[in-house]
């Protein structure tokens, strides 16, 4: 019986991505100072089990490259070797190697082969010199006349499409294999269930072969099966828990014997379902779009039944209403598949802060809060690259040096912080840091030099929002890792793009923070239909402050300014959006002001008549026509009419530079 392994890629590319990232984790709390057996454990653990699936797929260089992390890890957890800052330096620097490879094996990116040939010989080199160890302990003996090996699978090993006789071939390979099937593991015939039983195997293994040279046989299923290996003969052998997550549980003592790498293995027992699958990203978003057509129908049914006789049209209302609910708890049960906590992004950042600080001789603390707060995956992937010019920048711009900090009377260590919440419907992530903040003056004097616009009197937030000018910088000396004037305004514009708004606050000595404002989701919105001409638009209802009836002395125009309205005590500038997007301005003393906020900044605009709340299915006008200033979007409309979705932020923008200009 063959099997296409070929079938299981996409669920070990998935693990080892899953793997790298806690080995990384655990490098880093190494680093921090945290030596508890369970962190050596966790990264052992990771680099096992990515060299059994690498092993058993062929992936030679990846199989090659984490055999040697394993067994320089191992001797860490055995007590054989001190672990050094050079063990962590070159393990840190495997782990972005390996990353690599598996990109390799799984888009068919080529890794650099020096970089793989460097690497495994930089590991190689740290096995040679011992490290700074204590003495060697006496050997453990891991080889014998033969092995006595007690094999039981477990459904899971099964689901997975693993095949128990082509593992005992692969012992046969090693040597003379006699083999049991014991079937008193299984149930009566009555209460027989074939998707939990199993039979078990009594295997006897008659060559003199390294105990690791059985346990990698079994290193793809240890955590679906229960395992115990004996010697022969000899005193050498360590018995295996027969459940091996017990040895999670209990780690074993700094003075006990080493545990075998088979023993450190998770088993998720047979009697326990598993709690969560993994489903393709596409198969959720065909989801979310029938969920989004069904949105659509509801509202097509809604305007039907408008034309209905007065019972039917009762009757129609309640069912209605039934469909309204369900299709909001349906609605919201689909997006909430798509969500993925913020930390799927926060956890690349100690990496990152660590290898910045040391290059630019900086002592740097990473403070990070609200890691479970959930973001749909989409904007999951894309919010991830402008934080990374974020924090950079924060760590390269924002903070002092030790030397400096200590002038100023500031703690030589700086911090960094990372905090996501959710907030009026929005998600907000706020990137800070406690360094010397922004210089104003030297902002404005390069936005001079460079002959950008700057008002005659302008206030701290125009002065800042120079900053995102394209090719804006005042770095003095361009480095690796930013000064050339490129990241700022990606930054705003790939949030822009996810719909979005980015500002940002600094004071001098105190340091600098950017708030980034983030949709939930960009697959259903909330949204105030306004009529405006002959046509619809929706202005999404996060933004809607208020809506009044103004009264015409309250309207007033001002030169540089334009119409301004009065509400309450403040002046807010008032726009038609019949005037905006071409299709007049609102006539007569029944046009409709709508408050609206964008990009910290509020301002009324005019439309004909409301129309009521929907909630609409966000579909792309750039995918499905073409890119529109001032508009985000377009959407369906109960009637069949499309009807677009108004750019709050983007009207903000085109007002400032009117201004400017």
């Amino acid at each position: 019986m063959s099997i296409d392994l070929q079938r299981f890629h996409a669920t070990y590319f998935e693990e080892s991505r899953d793997g790298l990232d806690a080995m990384e984790a655990g490098l880093l709390a190494l680093d921090a100072g945290e030596r508890g057996a369970e962190t050596i454990n966790s990264v052992f653990r990771a680099a096992h089990s990515i060299k059994g699936g690498a092993a058993t797929f062929g992936f030679a260089a990846m199989s090659g490259l984490t055999h040697a992390l394993e067994t320089l890890l191992d001797r860490v957890r055995a007590g054989e070797r001190a672990v050094t800052a050079a063990d962590i330096d070159a393990m840190l620097a495997s782990v972005d190697v390996l990353r690599a490879l598996l990109a390799e094996a799984e888009h068919g990116r080529p890794a650099d082969p020096a970089q793989v040939r460097a690497m495994d010989a930089r590991l190689q080199a740290l096995l040679g010199d011992g490290g700074d160890a204590a003495p060697a302990a006496a050997p453990d003996p891991t080889a014998a006349a033969g092995w006595r090996i007690d094999f039981q699978p477990e459904p899971a090993l099964f689901m997975r499409g693993n095949d128990p006789i082509a593992l005992l071939r692969a012992l046969e390979a090693l040597g003379p294999l006699q083999v049991e099937a014991r079937l008193d593991t299984l149930p009566a015939f009555d209460a027989l269930d074939p998707l939990q039983a199993a039979i078990g195997w009594s295997l006897r293994l008659d060559a003199p072969v390294p105990r690791a040279a059985v346990e990698d046989v079994f290193a793809w299923v240890e955590d679906a099966c229960r395992l115990a290996i004996e010697p022969l003969a000899g005193a050498g052998g360590v018995q295996l828990a027969e459940a091996a997550n017990a040895a999670d549980e209990a780690p074993p003592p700094a003075d006990a014997a080493p545990v075998p790498a088979t023993a450190a293995a998770r088993t998720t027992p047979a009697h326990e379902p598993e709690s969560s699958i993994r489903v393709d990203v596409a198969k959720v978003d065909a989801l979310v779009n029938l969920v989004g057509e069904l949105v659509i129908t509801r509202s097509m049914l809604q305007q039907l039944g408008t034309g209905l006789g007065a019972e039917a049209a009762e009757r129609m209302g309640s069912a209605l209403e039934q469909l309204e609910r369900n299709t909001r708890d349906l609605q919201d049960a689909v997006i909430g598949i798509r969500m993925l906590p913020v930390d799927a992004v926060f956890r690349r950042f100690p990496r990152l802060v660590r290898d910045a600080s040391a290059r630019l001789g900086k002592q740097v603390r990473l403070e990070t809060r609200g890691e479970s707060t959930e973001l749909d995956k989409g904007m999951i992937e894309r919010i991830s690259d402008p934080l990374v010019h974020l924090v950079r920048n924060a760590v390269d711009h924002g903070l002092e040096t030790p030397e400096a900090r200590r002038a100023a009377g500031k703690d030589p260590v700086g911090t960094i912080t990372l905090a996501a919440a959710h907030q009026d419907g929005h998600i907000v992530i706020e990137v800070g840091d406690d360094g010397r903040g922004l210089d104003r003056e030297r902002i404005l004097a390069k936005a001079r030099e460079r002959g950008l616009a700057v008002p005659d009197a302008p206030t701290d937030a125009q002065v800042w929002d120079l900053v995102f000018q394209p090719g804006f910088s005042t770095a003095e000396t361009v480095t690796d890792l930013s000064g050339r004037g490129v990241g700022m305004d990606v930054v705003r514009s790939n949030i822009r793009q996810l719909g979005g708004s980015v500002q940002l606050d600094s004071r001098a000595g105190a340091g600098t923070r950017v708030v980034i404002r983030l949709p939930l989701t960009l697959a259903i919105l909330d949204g105030m239909a306004v009529a405006v001409g002959r046509e619809t638009l929706l202005l999404p209802l996060a933004h809607v402050r208020e809506s009044l009836r103004p009264d015409p002395a309250d309207i007033h125009t001002v030169k540089g300014e334009g119409r301004l309205l009065k509400v309450r005590e403040d002046f807010l500038p008032l726009l038609s959006l019949g005037e905006v997007y071409g299709y007049g301005r609102a006539q007569g003393d029944e046009a409709v002001a709508v408050v609206v906020e964008g990009e910290g900044q509020r301002l009324a605009v005019e439309v004909d008549a409301l129309i009521g709340q929907q909630q609409v299915v966000v579909k792309s006008l750039e995918r499905n026509y073409r890119h529109v200033d001032g508009i985000s979007g377009a959407t369906i409309l109960g009637d069949g009419r499309v009807a677009l979705i108004v750019d709050v932020g983007g009207l903000v923008r085109s007002r400032r530079l009117s201004q400017a200009a």
